[in-house]
């Protein structure tokens, strides 16, 4: 059985190599989640750890699938910190394990952050990915909506240049984030 929870910025050490061995496995697979292949394994858990400052703040939110004692997926939630910004957050790196593919756990940890953000006054979500890259498919089915495509935006894991189309998908109802629903109401 599959649980999917939410780390702290401690935690998230923690599971630094393991989350490391994912992502090398991930870019060696060539899924282009940021990163050139090959990937050293401790460059990789280096950047796992460098976000936990991040997540600790609460800038940051990671969630882990564990599929017995074995992290079998992950996904990330980057809150936008501007102040007319506070109402959207960019989901970022999923990422599950070749071997655990095919059994929903994508969907799963898509679920977990929309209504985490959703819960957190979050009412607009926006992602990126390789175009053409099966993920889109899941996106797609997830009732995310194709805003538009980049030529030659990111490499792929063998640095090619790959055009990427990013994704929005709104997760509460438009107009109601906490800053909108404080204001009072005025009338003329």
């Amino acid at each position: 059985m599959t649980e999917i929870v939410q780390v702290s910025g401690p935690e998230l050490v923690t599971y630094a190599d393991e989350l490391a061995a994912l992502l090398v496995e991930t870019v060696d697979g060539g899924s282009s989640v940021g990163f050139l292949a090959p990937l050293d394994r401790g460059a990789a858990a280096c950047w796992w750890r460098e976000r936990a400052a991040s997540v600790a703040a609460g800038h940051h939110q990671v969630w882990i699938a564990r599929d017995g004692e074995r992290i079998a997926g992950t996904i990330g939630l980057v809150r936008a910190l501007l102040p007319n910004a506070r109402h959207r957050a960019e989901v970022a790196k999923l990422m599950v394990r070749p071997s655990a593919q095919g059994r929903g756990l994508g969907r799963s940890l898509l679920d977990a952050v929309e209504h985490s953000a959703a819960d957190a006054g979050v009412t607009l979500l926006v992602l990126d990915t390789e175009s053409g890259s099966p993920a889109e498919r899941l996106y797609r089915s997830a009732g995310w909506t194709e805003c538009g495509s980049v030529p030659d935006y990111a490499g792929d894991p063998a640095g090619v240049l790959k055009p990427t189309t990013f994704y929005y998908k709104a997760v509460g109802p438009v107009g109601t984030s906490p800053a909108r629903a404080a204001r009072p109401s005025t009338s003329l």
